[in-house]
């Protein structure tokens, strides 16, 4: 976004001669006002005052790295490599990019708008530009792909726990990746292998997206909200989210780490939207009543047959009419 430097001088929503941002922006006021038609086409309503400059009449949120820096935990940041950028294909794929290229730390990648955002199953994940929060991380962990076991299910405890301390609350969990709340889907997560196992190292990317200020989505056929309009009185910062997913990921995975799925069990079913819920999976093949997961993270369908489990990555579950 060419324009983001503007829109930073405008954010505070006051009135700013072109004379004194052309000052500060060290350009022409010409120059200003092709930055100004370009901030327009991305989306920013920015009114011409007559005789008085130029006043931006949309919330903005940006993106920052210090800011969102600041506030991870000195121990974490340390070990982070953060990368914020204002456009790119997949926040999934700079981090792979960013692995291939011989990174050492812990590669986080943020960015204000994907053109290629990825969800389950290839679905393409909405991305609009200054909106939400799309981010991932590059975990390690050492030993087979088993170690893996309802990782994607400790991923959305941790954000869960994430958005409850900066004041959303009841956020539910869709087996296996979906974070919800009572008016609909409110975020996502991709988990991705990269590379084959190499030595007992198994290197996995963890995508997060969480709608923040996401008021518009024509594509999207199912319920969906946002934290902005699910929670109006609460104010909402891109950057503070950020830092809590950050810290709240890099925290549990290290105790997922070091005794598995064990102690992440009891906090997702405590969350689980489809517990005692009619249920459907494979097709239709199999019909039953959530029950909950087992201690591997696969859910549980009570049937006329006794309990069955699905597996993630098997297939989805769908709730019966």
């Amino acid at each position: 976004m060419k324009s983001k430097a503007l829109i930073t001088l405008l954010q505070d929503g006051d009135i700013h001669s072109g004379e004194s941002l052309a000052q500060s922006l060290g350009v022409s006021r010409t120059a200003v006002w092709k930055q100004i038609r370009r901030a327009m086409d991305d989306g920013y309503e920015i009114a011409t005052v007559r005789g008085k400059g130029y006043q931006l009449l949309t919330p903005v949120d940006l993106l920052d790295s210090e800011d969102i820096a600041r506030d991870i935990a000195p121990e974490i940041r340390a070990r982070l490599r953060l990368t914020v950028l204002d456009e790119v294909d997949s926040t999934n794929a700079e981090v792979i990019r960013q692995w291939q290229a011989g990174s050492s730390e812990t590669p986080v990648c943020i960015a204000d708008c994907q053109t290629a955002g990825r969800g389950r199953r290839g679905n393409a994940w909405l991305s609009p530009r200054g909106e939400n929060l799309y981010l991932s991380m590059g975990l390690t962990f050492h030993g087979g792909f088993a170690v893996l076991d309802g990782l994607s299910l400790v991923l959305g405890v941790a954000v869960a726990n994430a958005l409850e301390k900066l004041g959303a609350d009841s956020i539910g969990l869709k087996w296996p990746n979906d974070i919800f709340l009572p008016d609909g889907k409110l975020g996502g997560i991709l988990v991705e292998l990269q590379g084959e196992l190499q030595e007992g190292v198994v290197q996995v990317i963890a995508g997060i997206g969480i709608n923040v200020h996401m008021s518009r989505a024509d594509t999207v056929d199912q319920p969906w909200t946002s934290l902005a309009s699910s929670f109006p009185d609460q104010k909402w910062s891109r950057n503070q989210i950020a830092s809590a997913v950050i810290n709240a990921v890099h925290d549990s995975v290290a105790i997922f780490a070091d005794v598995g799925f064990r102690d992440f069990r009891a906090p997702w079913q405590s969350r689980d939207i489809f517990l005692g819920k009619d249920l459907y999976a494979r097709g239709g093949q199999i019909e039953g009543r959530g029950a909950g997961i087992d201690e591997t993270g696969n859910y549980l369908l009570a049937t006329d047959d006794g309990v069955t489990p699905v597996r993630a990555g098997e297939i989805s579950l769908r709730v019966r009419a």
